[in-house]
């Protein structure tokens, strides 16, 4: 802008000097014409486009970030016209098609009749806020994920699986379609781990872990460490064949696994023992009785010779 432009309190060169030596960007749109009164010289250092080219508030819409700009003019405009004054944070287009995140400070300002005679405000570059907000916001995620995840086997924990048995329990009461549970439980553990050491019994516990994420294929499945050496899957919008199916492929990649068991009275390497239940969304069992049911499933599996699969459809 040359100086020959209105300033933002007409040509009073002391408070123009004070706004120009902030880092804040100064800037006044007349609402009438929407046409920029005046723009700090701050905007070309930041942004790179030169002070004079900021004529309307056109070239401020086209300098923002496609993926902000709808929603950032629209957001603006709103609240301009009710008179109301407003922040918004966004990504301004620098002329080297970078961006800057920029937070817009604006007051409407009024004349004698109360109706809106120009928008005042001031630019700020939050871009370094940004960056660790994004940096907060990764970090809650990793917290978050963690907090979900067995420190020993890698798979969901039992917070985890209470949450998603929660989530999937109420969309299949929504959607009308069963869900199925798998509790598993790995036959004689103790035995092994006195017999082979707790270091060897992790070991044995993570490889079943993997095993098991690797048998269910979906994005919804869920496999979580129930507790001790039992686990459990979370089976959304499968019915009892399907359940079963899932079931008979874990036995047999765990079977695959050969890991040695000398104390088992089953078998001569490392079995587990399959409770599996599937949910009517249309019965009147509740989530919580779901589990014990799939739990005395498991402990049938248990009582009638180990090594097998029980089902039941509720």
């Amino acid at each position: 802008m040359s100086d020959a432009q209105p300033g933002i309190d007409g040509d009073d060169a002391v408070y123009r000097t004070l706004l120009e030596s902030t880092k804040a960007i100064p800037w006044k749109i007349d609402w009438a014409t929407m046409q920029f009164a005046y723009i700090g010289p701050q905007i070309e250092p930041l942004l790179g486009w030169a002070q004079d080219s900021w004529l309307t508030a056109d070239d401020w819409a086209t300098r923002i970030h496609p993926e902000d700009r709808e929603y950032v003019v629209n957001f603006c405009i709103s609240q301009s016209k009710a008179g109301v004054d407003h922040e918004a944070d966004y990504r301004a287009l620098t002329k080297n098609d970078g961006y800057v995140w920029i937070r817009d400070v604006v007051h409407v300002a009024r004349n004698e009749d109360g109706e809106v005679e120009a928008l005042v405000g001031f630019m700020f570059d939050i871009s370094e806020r940004k960056k660790s907000e994004e940096k907060l916001i990764a970090l809650q995620k990793e917290l978050e994920a963690l907090s979900f995840k067995d420190s020993l086997t890698g798979v969901a924990n039992r917070r985890k699986f209470d949450a998603s048995l929660d989530l999937e329990w109420a969309s299949a009461r929504r959607s009308a379609l069963p869900l199925s549970l798998i509790m598993l439980d790995v036959d004689f553990f103790k035995q092994y781990n006195d017999c082979y050491g707790h270091m060897q019994g992790d070991d044995c516990l993570r490889n079943i872990a993997q095993t098991l994420s690797l048998a269910v294929t979906r994005p919804r499945d869920v496999v979580a460490r129930f507790g001790g050496e039992e686990f459990v899957l979370v089976l959304p919008e499968t019915d009892a064949a399907a359940a079963q199916h899932v079931a008979e492929r874990c036995k047999k990649m765990l079977a695959k696994l050969q890991i040695p068991h000398e104390r088992s009275t089953v078998d001569g390497v490392v079995t587990v023992s399959m409770g599996v239940g599937t949910f009517d969304p249309s019965g009147e069992i509740g989530a919580k009785r779901f589990i014990e049911v799939v739990d005395k499933l498991l402990y049938q599996a248990k009582q009638n010779g180990r090594n097998r699969i029980e089902f039941a459809s509720l």
